[in-house]
């Protein structure tokens, strides 16, 4: 008997990719069902590809109902909501869409960088508030051109961060569980020393178990009162209890931060520290970006149904 469906889509990718993908294959899409995959049991005995994204990621339970699954297509570069060792064990490839998403990630990495150090936002407050009542009132800031970068994790979106140090003349080192053959960079084989010697900390590596904390307390004091941390990874990597801490007691200069935690958040516990700069998890948030992801995903999606083989599949080891 013929499958009903080939495709099953647990997340919308949005309008355009949904139509798309629907105009040309049998899929079955769950997210309309508060029960999600659960509520078509019967239906998903034949499915051999799954489409989901990093934020509705791809559990282990979700594999078991899907006996005949060979792929899952995700969108978005991370994978610590996608159960790798379950697709292992079932002999399923994993794809994601790295590369299209490295220079938006690495753009917002610098703007909170830059905000954090310059105090931007802090600014912006100020003057729209209308405190601005004379020059020379607003608090001193830090200088950024000339200092030393670290970058936690030299893949793709760690790479794109360290080039645009460049630009503001700014020798850059790395921490990777190992060092990355003909990187241009020093290379720290403890990420304390490369905290110690740090002005900036960019946090780039992936997320998932072994790498939750990996940036804790004896980190962060190591970067220092004038330090500041950057993260656009995943919120896990860094103790964000020791790193408010730290930033009350003045043991850390400032933070840029695109993840938490806990998301979405209220953040409330960072609401009085104006050395702080947050945003809600939009590192490739930009048309251009969310668009190149959701083509992404089509092509891993038409080169598995076309020779069972994925462009862009997620190797089983992963360096932070």
């Amino acid at each position: 008997m013929t499958a009903a469906y080939d495709i099953v889509q647990v997340a919308s990718l949005g309008q355009v990719f949904d139509d798309r993908l629907a105009a040309h294959y049998r899929v079955l899409q769950t997210w309309h069902s508060p029960q999600g995959m659960m509520a078509y049991p019967e239906a998903l005995q034949g499915v051999r590809v799954a489409v989901t994204s990093v934020r509705y990621g791809f559990t282990r339970a979700m594999f078991d109902a899907l006996p005949a699954l060979k792929a899952v297509c995700s969108w978005g570069v991370g994978h610590d909501t996608l159960d790798l060792q379950a697709a292992a064990q079932r002999h399923v490839e994993v794809s994601t869409t790295p590369d299209v998403l490295d220079d938006c990630v690495a753009d917002l990495a610098w703007a909170l960088l830059l905000s954090a150090a310059r105090r931007t936002a802090v600014g912006d407050r100020y003057v729209k508030a209308g405190q601005w009542r004379e020059l020379g009132q607003f608090p001193l800031a830090t200088k950024v051109s000339g200092k030393r970068l670290g970058v936690l994790g030299l893949g793709r979106i760690g790479e794109a961060i360290a080039r645009r140090a460049s630009g503001f003349e700014m020798e850059v080192r790395y921490h990777n569980r190992t060092p990355r053959a003909q990187a241009p960079y020093g290379y720290e084989a403890s990420l304390v020393d490369l905290a110690v010697w740090a002005d900036f900390l960019v946090v780039a590596c992936v997320g998932g178990p072994s790498t939750r904390h990996l940036v804790n307390a004896s980190v962060i004091r190591a970067l220092g009162p004038q330090g500041i941390l950057v993260n656009i990874a995943r919120g896990s990597v860094v103790d964000q209890a020791a790193l408010i801490a730290a930033l009350r007691e003045g043991e850390l200069g400032g933070a840029g931060l695109d993840v938490l935690e806990q998301e979405p958040a209220s953040a409330t516990e960072f609401a009085a520290l104006d050395q702080v700069s947050l945003m809600p998890h939009v590192g490739s948030a930009t048309r251009e970006t969310r668009a190149a992801m959701a083509d992404l995903v089509w092509d891993n999606v038409v080169a598995f149904m076309q020779s069972g083989r994925l462009l862009t599949p997620v190797m089983r080891e992963q360096t932070p």
